[in-house]
């Protein structure tokens, strides 16, 4: 087992088989001359050099010297016995099996070193390593060594195929030559085998850092969701018992008012509940002089109860609190969700095609047919259809809705200031400088640098949000229906200040707040 071990030490990882005229390299890696040689200059061609087997790279093309020591224990090396792992025994030693060092080809033989050294010398006698399937090495028809290469049938073959026989009108070379040929092929795909795999483990690498980075943010997110929604709970109920207080406050309020006023009814009630009975009495006296001497004939019970009013709870106290409280809480979401205070969008009639009308509070960009004016448009102003925002983003995170008709074709988006002002280059995701939601016939589609992308959104809905985080380069596009849906997400480097942007051809599309 030990010699098979060592037998495995001395083979050539690019030809596997023991050494022949055995080179060092610098990291220490050995091969066969020739093999290394093929190596290199498959490499040369790239312009840089490296080991077959640990791939250490060399500024130069390293300078190839035979290892004597290895040569001269690679050509000594005694195969084990035939019956131990695999070995090829002597033909020619009958008494006592003897490892062979070579076979011959011609004479369908295996040698040991006594017979290798006595062994006929002429060409046709092809040595090779020792091997026990000698019968491969000829050619099945005549019997002779396969010393060819016929390129057009890939087949080996000996020189009686070349001269008489099917292939001897077709391009043979020598088998050395054909091997060294496709021994550059396939160092050649080799090496774009080892390009392609450093792309798979570069982008598997990529992928797997992206993967976890999204998982770092997904849990930093849900700890800061999680820890909002505690804020706004305690928040809410704080809120919560502010606005019943106010309630309870009001009505005890009231149930005082109320008490006290019963209090002094029930007592008119008992003093007109006397005088009735008295009034009754009297009426049923037949005496005149009782009847004119009676004192409570006209006095006259005081009222107190039904002097005083008796309100309703005040909503108007209930619900500035309640309203207060809750814009104040939204407005701690929006902080917390990192979206920096909202700023008022306003178009700019300066940048307005002709064919389209910006209401008085610059929220609104409306279609009219035809031109406005005979006059030619300013130099500023847009492709007909369009119209640009005052408002500029060029840092932070930022979103903002629109309304649209019904019906219509149209476009929002996002444009640089420097987009072109005329021509079809010049239309809302006609070009790089502007990314946009297109609406047609019902249909929908995302456009940018020309290219259109139709996305399956079929649901009605006229209410449309646009995000922008311009530092991570992302553009989002979400139809407010419900529930809400992402349309689509352009990614990129913004290189420019961003401003709205709108294109209406019928109908009309107003910025919300």
């Amino acid at each position: 087992m030990a010699s098979a071990d060592l037998r495995e030490e001395l083979n050539c990882s690019i030809c596997l088989n023991v050494f022949t005229d055995p080179v060092m390299l610098r990291c220490g890696h050995n091969f066969c001359m020739d093999c290394i040689k093929v190596v290199l200059e498959s490499q040369e061609k790239c312009g840089t050099y490296s080991c077959p087997g640990c791939r250490e790279p060399f500024l130069e093309r390293p300078a190839l010297h035979i290892n004597i020591a290895l040569r001269n224990i690679a050509e000594h090396f005694s195969i084990v016995p035939e019956g131990e792992v695999g070995g090829v025994s002597c033909t020619y030693c009958i008494h006592s099996p003897v490892p062979a060092v070579k076979s011959c080809v011609h004479c369908e033989a295996s040698l040991c070193m006594a017979h290798l050294r006595v062994h006929v010398k002429s060409p046709e006698h092809v040595l090779i390593e020792p091997t026990s399937s000698l019968d491969t090495r000829k050619c099945p028809a005549h019997k002779r060594i396969l010393e060819y290469y016929c390129a057009k049938d890939s087949a080996c073959i000996c020189v009686s195929c070349k001269l008489i026989g099917s292939h001897k009108e077709h391009d043979v070379g020598p088998l050395k030559e054909a091997s060294m040929k496709k021994m550059n092929m396939l160092m050649n795909h080799l090496q774009g085998l080892i390009s392609r795999k450093k792309e798979s483990d570069t982008r598997i690498q990529d992928l797997q850092d992206h993967m976890t980075k999204v998982e770092e943010s997904a849990t930093d997110i849900t700890k800061r969701v999680e820890n909002l929604f505690k804020e706004i709970k305690g928040k809410l109920d704080v809120l919560e018992q502010t606005v019943l207080s106010e309630v309870t406050r009001q009505k005890e309020e009231i149930s005082l008012i109320v008490t006290d006023l019963l209090y002094h009814l029930e007592f008119e009630k008992d003093s007109l509940t006397k005088k009735i009975f008295h009034f009754q009495t009297l009426c049923r006296e037949t005496d005149p002089l009782i009847i004119l001497q009676d004192q409570e004939t006209f006095q006259v019970i005081p009222g107190k109860g039904a002097q005083r009013y008796v309100g309703n709870l005040d909503e108007g106290r209930i619900s500035l609190p309640l309203i207060k409280g809750a814009t104040h809480i939204m407005s701690r979401v929006k902080q917390s969700i990192y979206l920096q205070p909202q700023s008022e969008i306003l178009l700019d009639e300066g940048t307005a095609g002709n064919s389209v009308v910006v209401s008085e509070d610059k929220k609104m960009a409306s279609f009219v047919s035809g031109e406005q004016n005979g006059a030619p448009p300013a130099i500023n102003h847009l492709n007909s259809h369009q119209v640009l925002s005052v408002t500029n983003f060029s840092s932070g995170r930022h979103y903002w809705e629109v309304e649209t008709s019904k019906t219509g074709t149209l476009k929002i988006g996002m444009a640089y200031p420097s987009i072109i002002r005329r021509g079809d280059n010049s239309r809302l995701g006609n070009n790089n400088k502007s990314w946009c939601l297109r609406r047609f016939n019902s249909e929908y589609f995302m456009v940018h640098a020309g290219k259109l992308l139709q996305i399956p959104f079929k649901e009605s809905s006229q209410n449309f949000g646009v995000y922008l985080d311009y530092e991570a380069g992302s553009l989002s596009f979400y139809a407010l229906c419900d529930p809400i849906k992402l349309l689509h997400t352009f990614t990129t480097k913004f290189t420019e200040p961003l401003h709205a942007a709108i294109s209406v051809r019928k109908g009309f599309v107003k910025i919300r707040g």
